[in-house]
Formats: C-alpha cells, structure tokens, sequence
C-alpha cells in the first residue's frame, strides 16, 4: 500500500531546524511519513504522531527536550556494546527506527520537566533486536538516567522467561568496559541474578508474579518485559505497576511477538498501542491517522502490514514488520522462511505471526506433520469400487471449498488394550475430493494464501462455472458414486442441505443420510440405521453423531495406524491449518474461525470417518477415552 505523503513537513522550519541539529527522531519520523522508510500502517501513524505533537504538543503541556534524547543516544552508542555472533563485541550503534524509539521515549517531557511516557507497547517480528533493546533501555534506567536506589526489573510469567532478557543486559556489561568498572554481579558467571550499581543503591534483577509474594514488593524505576503474548495474564506487569507510585517517572516496557490470543492481555495491550498512535478509539480497517488525544502517556512501536499485503509474494512489504531487515535479518533468511511456508502450510499461521506480525488465531496445527505423514499413502479410490463406503460432506453456500469425504473399510488389525485384552478392529482407506468456483479463483488463492489454481491444474482440487459454488455439480458427482459403490451412510451439516438433497432427488439419488452437526454443541438424532447396527451388535441405542466424537475417533485411527489417507494437498492444506476449540468438558471440533486456511475438506473427513464408525458396529468406543495401542 502507498505510504501517504506529508511533503509540507519538510518545509516547516521547526522541524528542518530540529533535523540540522541532529534530531534523529525527528528524522526518521519525517522519512516514514514521506515514504522514503518502509512501515506498517501503525508505525506511520506513530510518526504522525510525534511531528504533530511537536507543532501542537505545548498546548498540552509536552515539551520535546532534544538534548535529553541526545543523551540517550550519546549514552548508549558510546558504552554499551553488542555480543554474539557477527556483532561480537561491537559498539551498539543505533538503527534509526531504534533510535526514534529510545529518543522518543527520553525526549518527550511532562509540563514538570520528567518523561512524559510511562509505558512503551512494542511489537515486531522476530530477530529484530527486541531483547538487546529492551536490555539496554534497562541498563540506561540503571546506570544513567539520575535516579538513586532505582530498581530495575527484567519481567516475566516465570523466572526463567525474565532470564532471557535479563541475560542479554549481563552480557552486555561484561562487554562494556566502563559499565564493569561500575558495576557488581550477584552469582557466578552464566548464572548471574543481579546486577549492582552499588554507590547509589540501584539494581536490576529479573523477576516473576511469584517473587512479589515475599517482603513489601517491588518499587520499580523500571520494568522490561519480553514475549508478552506469552505472559497467561497481566499479574506480573500489574504487580510492578503497583509499585510505580513510589516514583517520579517510572517506565513499563512491553516488548513482543504478535500473538495467537485475542482473549489475552497482550492483544488488548495490542489494541490500546494501535488505537494510542492513530489517534482514535475505533481505527478503520486501512488505520487511517485521526489525531484525537486517546493517551499521552503511552508510546507505542507496532510493525503490521497494510490490508491488501501478501508476505508470500511481494518482498516489498517485508521490511514494515522487520526495521531491522538487511542490518540483523537478510532478505535471504526470510525468502527461505517464506519458501518453507509455501512448501509447508501447517508453518504458515507460525511464520505469518512470527516474522510478518500477523495475529493468528493458532500457533500451532491440530496434528503434527510427522505423525500426518505416517498415514499417507498413494492409493487409486477405484480399487474400492463395489465395496460400502462412508462418506461426509461440507457444504459450501458461496465461494468457500465444498469437500466430500470417502472412507472405506479395509480389512482389521489385532490391537492391544492399557489392560492386556485384545481386539480386532477395522483398518480404513479415506480420499477426498473437493471443488471451488472457477471465477475468482486467483483473488481467492491471494487471500487464502493457498494455490488453488496449481491444485486445480495437477488435478487435485475441481472447479464448477461461475462465482458461487454449484451444488448440482457435486450432487452428481454424489448420484456417480451410487453407482460405483454402495453408500453405507452419508453425513451432512444442514447449511446449504435442503438445495443438495432436492439436487439429488433430482437426479433419483437415493442415498441412506445421517445429520452431523460440525459444531461442539449440539449432537444429531440417531437414524434408524444406526439403531438397527446397534440392535444387531446387542449394544445400546447409540448417541447421534456429533464432531467431538468424531474427531476423536479420527484421531484414534491416525495415532494407531488404522487409516490410509490419499495424498491430497488440499487435505494435508487442511490437516495442517486446522485448529481446535474445546468446552469446559474437554469436547472438542474443528474452528473454522481459527484456523489458517480453509479446513473444509478436513470436516468432511471427520464427519465421513464418524459416519463409518457409527455403522461398523464400533460406535460405542468413539466416545469413550482412548485406550487402543498398535500391537
């Protein structure tokens, strides 16, 4: 997306007076406003931000104090030096988006002369320095900033997460002569818990929720803390922000990752930062800046892409969520890290969090892919032709996939139960076949990050005429398999079913139906069939077919070995995006809500693997716990 243009800030005398003096903040602020330094949308509006606030903050009661950023920065890239690696040793010279940041956060002044900003929201992708930043913003808070007895805290969920952060500032001092001069180390070397600036009283130490529950707590200078999306809740941050009252100008860091979690404290963090830098409380899809007053006392740094990027084909747009691009990261780490993502799907929704600051909804697939793989084999359906066959299908009202499922049984395999016992159970061969619209596809394979169009072309993935998906298509697809294969049970959803069933009736498709709802809430109605196999296997009526015991039974035919899956990328697509979602019971089913592509054909699977357990006279142990091991 442009970067909007403010050609009429160069041309402002305050602000070239304030670049010739050497104003890196406002330099960088100017150059990503002007488009010549690629950002995110909110990193834009950051910068907006501090141009207007220094041709209206004074109304306010802001002052933007040049020289103490200037002493930020002289400070920094004259002591502290950088350790690991190709920076081994090195002065640690300031990028300049590193360096708008430490001078925005130590420049700007209150009406009574202390820093304006408390807390610091700060999220890029990964391998952008955060850690070394936020350590050498804690050593600066320690050693430099004037204030006796300061207590300096590297934050964490667990200790061992505040260690992390806190281990990148002891290697620092140990690299930086002048910092060992001054300063005292508590515990041996690699396992360090504190460090001291003994003449006035100061440390910095990591520290957890736990750690607070001992003495009168903790009165922080500062407090750093790293990985937020990974912090359970905000215990640890609140209980140092309780301590902040004790000083003048206390100063909260929160440096992180995107996150997975929209119920968490780190996305309403997220929220708050991006809403503080446009200047609004409601921030339009394209983020547009507004410049209302939301909360003077936050700054905030978050990388984003624009609406409308795709990491995975236009490099351009890379360097908004990593300012650190050809200085830490290469473009060629990061082409390969794309390229793993499109060899890869089940990566995606971890590498589009991790390096491009996009908010999935998992972080991680439903299965593995090792223990997928195990299960796939290349197998021709028709070899199945003439023998029962179980079937689900997912039913797509518009531009969606639609799936149908196979699953035929095969054969048995003696297996051992926890107790000793055996039990021959049945081994199944599943396929897929799935269809999409044929207009569009192209757009739709951009937004969904996944190649439609190479799908269609290897054969893997049919397209039916038009924008909308046709169901009469699939219902013949559906009356040919009558044909070929005597359809022990279909399971359907109900969206979209009354127009599939009057589209087979059509074609004098008569096929035995059972409902499947694709939710975890509600469980269908039993059918007379399943009745009947139960009755016949002298077992009690059964329960209707539901996802949850779907799933798990699923699950159980992968982990014992019991299911061949035709190889289909559209399905392994499917399997490795797919997340899921669980009640207070521990029920769970498919989210198409959280997952990272379309998962439909992975629904269509489950529900045909239900259908065919519901009628193999093994209905029972689908919604029992697992307690099934290959022999």
């Amino acid at each position: 997306m442009p970067t909007p243009k403010t050609r009429r800030r160069r041309s402002s005398p305050g602000i070239e007076d304030l670049i010739a003096a050497g104003d890196r903040a406002t330099a960088f602020a100017v150059d990503v406003v002007e488009g010549r330094v690629v950002a995110g949308p909110h990193v834009r509006n950051t910068c907006r931000r501090h141009l207007e606030d220094l041709a209206h903050g004074a109304g306010r009661g802001l002052r933007w104090d040049l020289a103490a950023a200037k002493h930020v920065w002289a400070w920094w890239e004259g002591v502290l030096k950088l350790s690991e690696g190709q920076f081994e040793g090195i002065p640690f010279v300031l990028h300049p988006s590193q360096a708008f940041r430490v001078g925005c956060l130590f420049g700007w002044k209150s009406e009574d002369g202390t820093r304006r900003f408390r807390r610091f929201y700060d999220e890029e992708g990964k391998g952008n320095g955060k850690s070394p930043l936020a350590a050498g913003i804690g050593l600066y808070l320690l050693t430099a900033d004037g204030e006796a007895g300061a207590q300096v805290y590297a934050c964490g969920a667990k200790k061992e997460q505040a260690k992390v952060l806190f281990a990148d500032a002891v290697k620092m001092v140990r690299k930086s002569p002048a910092l060992r001069k001054r300063l005292k180390f508590s515990g041996g070397e690699g396992n360090e818990y504190n460090i001291a600036l003994l003449k006035n009283g100061s440390f910095f130490r990591p520290i957890s929720k736990d750690s607070g529950k001992k003495g009168s707590g903790p009165r922080p200078h500062g407090a750093l803390a790293d990985e937020v999306h990974e912090h359970p809740n905000r215990d640890a941050l609140e209980m140092l922000e309780r301590g902040f009252k004790f000083r003048r100008q206390p100063l909260l860091c929160m440096f992180t990752n995107s996150g997975s979690d929209r119920n968490s404290f780190c996305w309403e963090e997220h929220q708050h930062a991006i809403c503080v830098a446009a200047g609004t409380r409601t921030p339009g899809d394209t983020f547009a800046y507004v410049g209302e007053v939301i909360d003077d006392t936050t700054f905030s740094f978050v990388c984003a892409l624009d609406p409308g990027d795709d990491p995975l084909d236009d490099p351009s747009c890379w360097g908004k969520s990593n300012p650190m691009l050809g200085v830490i990261l290469t473009h060629k780490y990061l082409a390969g890290v794309v390229a793993q993502a499109k060899a890869m799907p089940g990566k995606l929704n971890g590498i589009l969090r991790l390096h491009f600051c996009v908010w999935t909804d998992s972080d991680e697939a439903w299965i593995s892919r090792e223990t997928l793989e195990n299960v796939l084999a290349d197998f021709d359906p028709a070899e199945h032709h003439g023998k029962e066959v179980s079937l689900g299908i997912d039913l797509s009202g518009g531009r969606d996939l639609t799936a149908v499922a196979h699953v035929v049984e095969t054969g048995s395999a003696s297996m051992t139960r926890e107790d000793g016992s055996t039990a021959e159970l049945p081994l199944y061969d599943a396929w897929i076949e799935a269809w999409t619209p044929a207009e569009g596809i192209a757009q739709r394979a951009l937004a969904d990050s996944a190649p439609y169009e190479t799908w269609v072309r290897d054969g893997h993935l049919k397209t039916a005429p038009g924008q909308y998906i046709r169901l009469d298509f699939v219902a013949a697809y559906m009356a040919g398999l009558d044909a070929d294969f005597v359809i022990r049970l279909l399971a359907y959803d109900r969206y979209a079913w009354r127009k599939f069933e009057d589209d087979l009736a059509d074609l004098g498709a008569t096929i035995p139906q059972a409902a499947h709802p694709q939710g975890g809430k509600k469980r269908a109605k039993p059918t007379d069939e399943q009745l009947a196999a139960a009755k016949a296997a002298g077992r009690d009526p059964p329960d209707g077919l539901w996802m949850p015991g779907s799933l798990n039974a699923l699950e159980e035919l992968i982990l014992d070995g019991r299911i061949r899956l035709k190889i289909n990328p559209v399905l392994i697509s499917a399997c490795m995006s797919a997340a899921v979602e669980r009640d207070p019971f521990d029920n769970r089913w498919f989210s198409k809500r959280k997952a990272t592509q379309r998962i439909d054909p992975l629904v269509s699977l489950a529900m045909a693997v239900g259908a065919a357990i519901a009628t193999s006279g093994q209905a029972k142990s689908v919604y029992e716990g697992r307690g099934i091991l290959m022999v």
